[in-house]
């Protein structure tokens, strides 16, 4: 055999080429787009339509869904706890998960065993957690007000999913408790990867455990942390299931969130023109809180890798 003989490649018919990987994609670009592209664009349709379907109504009204929506009381009211439960939500959950977090990544006897225990909340279905606690907080029952008289806090049993202030504070209580062992992993995980050297040559330097926190640790989880951010922040304006099952929006309307009231005004009242406006609303507050957190958090990086390809590019 000639040495210098390249080998023959069957290049196979060139027609065949482009068709095959076109016909490989097709399903799943037709299940993404029946699925998801189509659905989100019927509903932006709909957000300019006054869509009623008690009323068998159905007319162009172009901005007047959005303009009834902002002069609405019980919007800008869902709007404002909706804010406030997200903003409360996502502050405890990083601040108990990176410091659970910090307490697991040392070690001790039984470490395996507690991270097993902590995914448990995590890992439970958002319906059973919703009852258990709606449970918990019973009136009558409940596993709260039991601890509560027994410690000597409360003379009596009390309605904490009755009272505005007690039912918003509970919902708030049971999200967090759920959602705080998601950033427990996400943060062991990205501790899990910083060089230990690193802490050892801060407390050669006389560092302590707060500042090797903050120099050491803080900068290199941050874009776990800008992660974490952003999910959780999302997940916490789509709370659906609890105010569902604990509070059904009440009492007057303190735990009414936005997608709760989303789901009231197409699927109750029918209004999916209106309801489809809410929905795009709820959209764009989730894109510009995450636009905020990408330049706050990622601002100094950004500009530093920016700089550092010019520096590059005049090289």
């Amino acid at each position: 055999m000639d040495a210098n003989k390249k080998p023959r490649i069957n290049k196979g018919n060139p027609s065949n080429g482009g068709k095959l990987p076109i016909a490989l994609i097709t399903p799943s670009m037709l299940i993404i787009f029946g699925v998801l592209i189509f659905p989100i664009v019927y509903s932006l349709i709909l957000s300019f339509n006054n869509l009623v379907l008690k009323d068998n109504t159905l007319e162009w009204v172009g901005l007047k869904n959005y303009i009834d929506m902002f002069a609405d009381a019980n919007w800008r009211f869902s709007v404002k706890q909706t804010l406030i439960f997200t903003v409360i939500s996502v502050f405890c959950e990083i601040v108990i998960g990176v410091a659970i977090a910090l307490v697991l990544n040392k070690e001790f006897k039984g470490r395996g065993f507690v991270r097993g225990i902590m995914i448990l909340p995590w890992a439970l279905p958002g319906v059973v957690n919703a009852i258990m606690w709606k449970w918990i907080f019973n009136a009558n029952y409940g596993a709260f007000n039991a601890l509560m008289t027994q410690l000597g806090f409360i003379d009596k049993y009390q309605a904490w999913l009755a009272t505005p202030r007690s039912a918003f504070i509970c919902v708030l209580v049971a999200n967090i408790w759920k959602e705080t062992p998601y950033v427990v992993l996400l943060t062991i995980a990205a501790l899990a990867n910083i060089d230990k050297g690193l802490y050892e040559a801060a407390s050669i330097d006389g560092a302590g455990g707060w500042k090797s926190f903050w120099t050491i640790t803080l900068p290199l989880i941050k874009p776990v942390l800008l992660i974490l951010l952003i999910t959780k922040t999302i997940w916490a304006l789509q709370t659906y299931d609890l105010v569902y099952l604990m509070t059904a929006g009440g009492p007057m309307g303190y735990t009414e969130f936005l997608t709760y009231m989303i789901q009231k005004t197409s699927f109750k009242y029918l209004k999916w023109g209106y309801g489809s406006a809410m929905a795009f609303t709820l959209s764009i507050i989730c894109f510009i809180m995450t636009i905020i957190y990408i330049k706050v958090f990622m601002g100094d990086d950004g500009s530093k890798r920016s700089s550092r390809r010019k520096k590059g590019g005049n090289v």
